[in-house]
């Protein structure tokens, strides 16, 4: 059975996600025990469920600390087991609780045992507890994301064939920062701009006369050959760490044209999954623009 674990801060796009999930076809199971994984996956499975995605996230405080060992069993036992883990900044989680008015589940079982904490100090005994799960989990930073960009995002994860090893090259722009998900992170601000250029600066990397005036620089081409040899390089050291996924961040001033050219010309290279953080959400926030573009 395909199982798949969704956890993360909270407020940071579970709910979304499991929806999701469900519309992909998955028996979803929102906030379950921790203790209740292994029970629960394996009656399942004799009910010859194929597929199935549980939410599991700090509510199950005192028995989250079992979860990856119950996963490491389900995957001795067949289970083709991935982890989805949704996070986003310190403010971002904060304004989204400003909004919906509700308590972190932090601050009320604090406050069930007489102990005051902000909600800034929930966030990160939240992050805190749900490390470990972070480091073998597929990580997605939903800060200033749409949610429909954030289902497109799961879809893909789902619909990526299992291996070893993950790989995925996300494109973003640093002057709304560097994403919390990135593994590396490459700068490639230093190549020629087609923003300077009248013509090219409504158009993204992902068109074609910006690959064309990419593509013929050298500089450019030296870069990205550059990053596939350090990633050649060292790619088998991130695998012998039992690493499942690998995020690869390029970033650019506004992630609308470099980024996006070398992220997706890295992400064929390598056959990995290829994420756009600006322009997708430009692309969501104008359809028109997006299928001229296409």
């Amino acid at each position: 059975m395909k199982l798949v674990l969704v956890t993360g801060l909270s407020g940071g796009g579970k709910s979304i996600a499991i929806r999701q999930l469900e519309d992909c076809g998955y028996y979803c199971i929102d906030n379950l025990p921790a203790e209740f994984l292994l029970p629960v996956a394996r009656t399942l499975a004799r009910s010859e469920t194929k597929m199935a995605a549980v939410a599991i996230d700090a509510r199950s405080h005192a028995t989250f600390d079992n979860t990856l060992e119950s996963l490491k069993t389900l995957r001795a036992e067949g289970f083709d087991v991935r982890i989805l883990y949704l996070t986003a900044s310190t403010p971002e989680i904060t304004r989204r609780f400003s909004e919906t008015r509700r308590r972190h589940p932090l601050s009320t079982h604090a406050r069930a045992h007489s102990e005051e904490v902000t909600l800034q100090e929930a966030i990160e005994r939240e992050r805190a507890l749900l490390e470990p799960v972070c480091a073998h989990a597929c990580v997605l930073d939903t800060t200033g994301l749409l949610p429909a960009q954030l289902r497109r995002w799961v879809q893909q994860f789902v619909d990526q064939p299992e291996s070893d090893m993950t790989l995925a090259f996300e494109s973003f722009a640093f002057k709304y920062g560097v994403p919390g998900v990135a593994d590396l992170v490459f700068d490639v601000r230093c190549l020629p701009n087609p923003y300077y250029t009248p013509e090219l600066r409504p158009l993204t990397g992902r068109d074609q006369p910006v690959a064309d005036f990419l593509a013929d620089s050298p500089l450019v081409a030296r870069m990205t050959d550059d990053i596939a040899r350090f990633l050649e390089t060292w790619l088998p050291a991130y695998r012998a760490q039992n690493r499942h996924y690998l995020t690869v961040c390029i970033g650019c001033t506004g992630g609308q044209h470099r980024s996006v050219y070398v992220a997706e010309t890295l992400a064929k290279r390598f056959h990995a999954i290829v994420r756009h953080r600006v322009i997708e959400q430009h692309a969501l926030l104008n359809p028109e623009r997006a299928r001229q573009s296409l």
